[in-house]
């Protein structure tokens, strides 16, 4: 599938391509679920969302959605179900690249289509964006106003550009006064002329068109006199609801990237800063980076993890304008050189529900001039200039507010969490959660069968292709948690006893299914060893197979083509099937040195390509015992046929984050490291080198932590913890919990 991508290194999806199709098992349902029926299904998905959408949505609020060409009619039969055909506000096509998406058998397809919705259109907010004018919009300003006065019909060199127009001019349009009407009757006299509106109606009433002349807004073209509009008056076109000259994404991360400025304009029309946007369909995270640059509060979700681990890097790594804020000392002063009026002084609390400060160019209409009190017969054309201005209308420009220079912003505190697999329920609750997700029945084609048949046949690999455990016996077993049962032999010849616990096939295994299963494995004559053979788990998973003394409860990944079908198992090697998971090998120490945990038999990785702490002369770490260091080696993993542990690199690591103060139910990132390849900060790094010493910027990419203050005690008489989040380039999910007293 092209909506998606398998990893944060990878971009590049081919349709129908198996390799590239996603391992999610939470995606590949929804996948499933959206398209079981084609069409149908996915119309079915787009209803059910638009509908709690509308419940969502604030009185004032609106609802965008991006389609292609195919299915646009479709779309917006649905929306006119959900929201009604009156709150229908607009249909926006908009050009997605240069050429389009070449055909051989009909023409480019170059345009999306953004179907425009409100919650209801007597109360929905907007905001009218405005662009620089464009030459082609410059085509009806034909005239020229020389600086003497006199005007003529602009030449043919002047037009092409091939000569310049003389020193002073000023271009101007002839615009029709009259219209279908109704409006007014009445004859008018201009230069010596009586001029009527024949069968049309006069837009104006007779005085206000008599002070539209005196002002010398009026030509006579023709048998008729018309509007003298100036390009100057107002060098600004409204947008419509056509969005042409926009391409792809500059240098996208994700296979299905919009362009920023789409969202932009989207998101500056409906909304104000401090209001809430939701995007349902996070992807690379673009609805959230816009909302962030623009002062408006976000949620987004996915069901992808890669999607959620981009978007994330995204957002820690942008820079932003730094806006004026209105309710803010700043904001005040320059809206009191803006209005030449200062207000009286009150206490400024930088609340962005209050806006920016934005930029107003002048808007001279027909309005303002026909009913400006101010002009008069026999006024000179500086005067009549001077007037028209201190009337004229005033547009904000909602897209351009001021900015100060001499700051840059980066993205605010937000956190990321997970909904549904890891809600916390009371017991009995979890156990029919569990029941109803794990494998209860085991027969021919089911789930459980399959996942047994290929586990007897592949058995379980370590890293190392070499390493693996190789079942002598393995069968269906009749209990409530634990799937199945066999033995194996290990290198010094003992047979060991194994049960496994097959997780649900579509959802994430949680610490409660963990506890359930080893309880089971523990009774009787018992096991040696414990496998929970998953897709997806819960970060907390790794702390609870730790708990169960002499059993040996080890974490078993199974590859997603298991639940893909037989096409992607026969492209799928035996030994990738089921995979001891591995865990981050972690040091803790004061910055004195002092170890405070450290794996046994763990071993320090090649110097080369690490980044350590800062040290004193002779080696020795600076610092004090008040202050701890984490250090990330690898990712250890356990070696199901020696029983031994072995350290792998960090390669495979994303980025990691540490909970310097970790209360046992929120994970708040404290501090960031990034690990992988490309640098996501670097583009910051060249924004700020003026303000950030050169030095700081490294501390970004390195397995080893800056020195952190020990935590305190949250709760008397409990032990002070750190927690560190080790993410892969798949976007799964590690949680380590130390305690650190």
């Amino acid at each position: 599938g092209s909506n998606w991508q398998v990893s944060t290194r990878k971009r590049d999806v081919k349709d129908g391509s198996v390799t590239d199709a996603t391992r999610q098992p939470e995606q590949d349902r929804a996948f499933r679920d959206t398209w079981e029926l084609g069409i149908h299904s996915y119309l079915a998905y787009l209803r059910d969302r638009l509908t709690v959408a509308r419940e969502l949505l604030t009185e004032s609020g609106s609802v965008f959605v991006q389609i292609g060409d195919e299915n646009v009619h479709l779309v917006r039969n649905i929306m006119d179900e959900v929201f009604g055909a009156d709150s229908f506000c607009s249909l926006i096509p908009f050009t997605k690249g240069a050429a389009g998406l070449e055909a051989a058998d009909r023409l480019a397809s170059r345009l999306d289509y953004i179907v425009w919705y409100a919650k209801g259109k007597e109360t929905q907010k907007y905001r009218q964006l405005y662009v620089d004018r464009s030459e082609a919009s410059m085509s009806s300003y034909s005239w020229v106003e020389l600086k003497d006065g006199t005007r003529r019909r602009m030449e043919k060199g002047e037009r092409s550009g091939e000569r310049a127009f003389p020193s002073g001019s000023r271009l101007f349009a002839d615009i029709d006064l009259s219209k279908p009407g109704p409006g007014s009757k009445y004859a008018i006299s201009f230069d010596g002329r009586t001029y009527e509106s024949g069968n049309r109606w006069w837009g104006t009433p007779k005085e206000s068109l008599q002070r539209v002349i005196d002002a010398g807004m009026v030509i006579a073209v023709g048998n008729k006199i018309r509007l003298v509009r100036y390009a100057d008056d107002f060098p600004y076109s409204a947008i419509g609801n056509l969005w042409a000259g926009f391409a792809g994404q500059k240098e996208p991360v994700y296979v299905v990237q919009t362009n920023i400025e789409i969202v932009q304009r989207c998101m500056l029309m409906t909304t104000d800063p401090g209001d809430l946007v939701l995007d349902p369909t996070c992807g690379s995270g673009t609805t959230a980076y816009v909302a962030e640059q623009w002062g408006r509060r976000w949620i987004t979700c996915d069901t992808s993890r890669v999607a959620l681990a981009l978007a994330r890097t995204r957002l820690m790594t942008a820079k932003y304008p730094y806006y004026l804020l209105a309710d803010s000392p700043e904001g005040i002063d320059k809206e009191a050189d803006l209005t030449g009026q200062r207000p009286p002084t009150y206490k400024t609390n930088h609340d962005i529900h209050k806006g920016f400060v934005y930029k107003r160019v002048p808007h001279v209409t027909l309005k303002s001039i026909a009913n400006n009190p101010e002009i008069k017969e026999g006024m000179t054309r500086a005067q009549i200039d001077a007037a028209i201005a201190r009337h004229a209308d005033s547009e904000t420009l909602f897209d351009k507010p001021y900015e100060d220079k001499a700051r840059l912003r980066v993205t605010g505190p937000f956190t990321v969490e997970s909904l549904s697999p890891h809600r916390r329920l009371t017991v009995a609750k979890t156990k029919e959660r569990n029941q109803r997700l794990s494998v209860r029945e085991l027969g021919a084609g089911q789930f459980g069968t399959v996942i047994i048949e290929n586990l007897k046949k592949a058995g379980i690999q370590s890293r190392n292709k070499q390493d693996r455990l190789k079942f002598d016996t393995l069968e269906p077993y009749a209990g409530e948690w634990v799937h199945a049962a066999g033995t194996y032999t290990d290198t010094n010849g003992q047979e060991r006893r194994v049960a496994v616990c097959i997780g649900p096939e579509h959802g994430t295994v949680g610490p409660d299914l963990v506890k359930e299963a080893a309880k089971e494995a523990v009774k009787g004559v018992g096991f040696d060893m414990l496998y929970i053979c998953g897709f997806s788990f819960d970060p907390h998973v790794d702390e609870e197979t730790k708990r169960y003394g002499k059993l040996n409860v080890q974490i078993c990944r199974m590859n997603p083509d298991l639940s893909m079908g037989d096409e992607l198992l026969k492209k799928t090697g035996a030994g990738n099937l089921f995979t001891v998971f591995g865990e981050p090998d972690i040091v803790i120490r004061t910055a004195a040195g002092t170890v405070l945990h450290e794996l046994a038999g763990s071993v320090a990785p090649p110097e080369k390509g690490t980044k350590g702490a800062a040290k004193k002369k002779g080696g020795s770490p600076a610092g004090s015992d008040d202050e701890l260091v984490v250090e990330i080696r690898g990712v250890d993993v356990y070696d199901p046929t020696t029983g031994e542990v072995r350290s792998e690199t960090t390669d495979d690591i994303a980025c990691w984050f540490i909970d310097t103060n970790y209360d046992g139910e929120s994970f708040f990132v404290r501090l960031a490291y990034f690990t992988g390849a490309g640098e996501p900060y670097e583009k910051l790094k060249r924004a700020l080198k003026a303000e950030i010493d050169e030095s700081a910027w490294s501390e970004l990419y390195q397995t080893t932590s800056q020195p952190f203050p020990r935590p305190v005690p949250k709760v008397k008489g409990k032990k002070p913890q750190i927690a560190v989040k080790v993410i892969n380039h798949y976007g799964d999910e590690v949680l380590k919990v130390y305690g650190v007293g």
